[in-house]
């Protein structure tokens, strides 16, 4: 009988994991569970500094990007293209840890612990990042030309604010540089934009009925 009585509560006990962590979406043949988004929202805002939302919108939210994580991981399997190494995520974690608690790893500790994170978890979010970086930069990056009456046109057009920004030296030769590598980023960033949102469309998405309630 007492046996029995375990049995059950085990059951219950899992059963209720279960329910805990249901599917939320599906994209294509793989799924995006509650504790994924739990694990976005809290990692997002932990290194937003923005309050935890756990709202039902906010929970949304962190399933659109999901989606579109997915989405690219893919991607980058079926491409072949190059991730970063463990130690680069390590370096940029320390250089957070630097920024934003004074190389204290205690002050660092702490706030993880108020967001419901481990380091590693953080980790895992940083080397994604750079990940993603990377990948926009391998896919988009190649092929972009930025001519040189582009760049002497923003200047012109934008030289009074150039000029508040940067008082010292705000000539043209001074700042062509600047500007060339802001125009390519902002086209990279349209040429991922377009991709991104002709990739989806490919997906079937598949958002499950009581998910964000």
């Amino acid at each position: 009988m007492r046996g029995a009585v375990f049995i059950l509560i085990l059951f219950n006990t899992l059963q209720a994991a279960t329910v805990l962590d249901r599917i939320a979406v599906i994209v294509g043949k793989h799924v995006i569970k509650q504790s994924d988004i739990n694990r976005d929202l809290r990692v997002t805002e932990f290194l937003n500094r923005a309050p935890l939302d756990l709202s039902a919108a906010a929970r949304r939210q962190s399933a659109e990007r999901l989606i579109d994580q997915e989405i690219i991981r893919q991607e980058i399997i079926t491409g072949g293209y190059e991730r970063p190494a463990e130690s680069e995520a390590t370096a940029l974690e320390a250089k957070l840890r630097q920024d934003r608690f004074g190389g204290s790893e205690s002050r660092m500790q702490q706030e993880l612990a108020r967001y419901g994170l481990s380091e590693q978890q953080l980790r895992d979010e940083l080397r994604w990042q750079l990940t993603v970086l990377r990948f926009i930069d391998q896919r988009f990056r190649v092929g972009v030309i930025v001519m040189d009456e582009e760049v002497r046109t923003y200047y012109d057009q934008h030289v009074a604010e150039l000029r508040r920004q940067y008082p010292a030296n705000s000539s043209f030769e001074a700042l062509e540089p600047k500007i060339r590598s802001l125009l390519e980023g902002e086209r990279v960033n349209q040429s991922f934009d377009e991709w991104l949102k002709e990739a989806r469309s490919r997906y079937q998405i598949d958002y499950k009925q009581g998910a964000f309630e």
